[in-house]
């Protein structure tokens, strides 16, 4: 509603005249009534809040991790060369699938050797690995019932399962943090309007569509005309 209008209903208006002098003055009188003093609970908090873990155990936790998956990477390279160089003349299906898994397993090796390097990019990686890495521990063991796969093949699988969990580890340790106490369980559709909200203390409004603080510009205007 423009400012305009609510002047000029005011102007003509005792009732509503009287009513928006009584707001101000209530708001007057709570803004100069003193702050009751509250007792300092800082130190009471803040030793109820869990020990921060040292800095040099974390980053010893975080060394270890990187280098097993170092460790790990460099035994899924090693599994993918043999696949990528051998049978290169001819490219009957067999040798093609054998191309196909060594690239799966090189690009699996390149996945574990990055994030070893820059364990922020953790997180990106692991939708698709934790993916694969399901999807193939399920097909291995039906095949290592139905006796359609070696032993020793299926063994070669765990360097990626340990991969997986090296990486989901280093996934948790550099995660971002918070914004704020709850904000993770909130609706992600919640958090999105919030952030698009404007500032509540200029759109506030009442019952009439009016601006919350309109008492107070309105009663300084009815103020001006009548000392006008």
């Amino acid at each position: 509603m423009p400012q305009r209008w609510v002047d000029e209903h005011l102007a003509g208006c005792p009732a509503c005249r009287g009513w928006a002098d009584a707001a101000a003055e209530v708001t007057r009188r709570a803004r100069l009534v003193p702050a009751q003093p509250v007792p300092d609970v800082t130190a009471a908090v803040l030793a109820l809040l869990p020990a921060a873990p040292s800095r040099r155990r974390r980053h010893g936790w975080d060394a270890g991790l990187r280098l097993a998956l170092l460790a790990v990477g460099a035994g899924q390279l090693a599994v993918s060369v043999p696949a990528l160089a051998g049978g290169m003349t001819g490219m009957a299906a067999p040798v093609h699938l054998t191309h196909e898994t060594g690239a799966w397993n090189l690009g699996l090796a390149a996945c574990f050797l990055v994030v070893a390097v820059l364990p922020r990019l953790a997180a990106g990686a692991l939708p698709f690995l934790l993916s694969f890495t399901a999807v193939l521990s399920w097909v291995t063991l039906g095949d290592l019932r139905a006796g359609q796969v070696h032993a020793d093949r299926a063994v070669a699988h765990l360097l990626l399962l340990g991969g997986a969990v090296l990486v989901s580890a280093l996934a948790l340790r550099h995660r971002a943090p918070r914004s704020g106490p709850g904000e993770a369980s909130r609706p992600w559709s919640d958090r999105l309007a919030a952030r698009r909200r404007p500032d509540p203390g200029r759109t506030a409004t009442g019952p009439v569509g009016v601006a919350a603080d309109w008492p107070r510009d309105a009663t300084a205007t009815a103020g001006e005309r009548r000392a006008a």
